[in-house]
């Protein structure tokens, strides 16, 4: 199934606008992508990983493709184009 990596921090201001958003993709494509959320402050060896530098940071899993990295936040509408344009959903 196609994944969604949320790199987040508590003390970042446009990840809690994220959360939500993510919260709403979450449900409405329930059975379709997963969603995980990594905290950078909490799992800096996995953050250091996946070579993340910026928060909040989304890493896009599709099925049969590379995964693709955007960085900053986005609208409920910039992730549901993701959700369609990377991860074919």
């Amino acid at each position: 199934m196609p994944a969604i990596i949320d790199f987040y921090a508590d003390w970042c201001g446009p990840c809690k606008m994220v959360g939500p958003v993510l919260e709403e993709i979450e449900k409405e494509y329930e059975g379709k992508v997963v969603i995980y959320k990594v905290n950078t402050a909490e799992q800096q060896e996995l953050s250091g990983i996946f070579g993340i530098h910026s928060i909040p940071s989304i890493l896009f899993i599709p099925k049969d493709d590379e995964p693709r990295m955007s960085v900053g936040a986005m609208p409920k509408e910039g992730f549901k184009k993701c959700l369609n344009d990377i991860l074919k959903i």
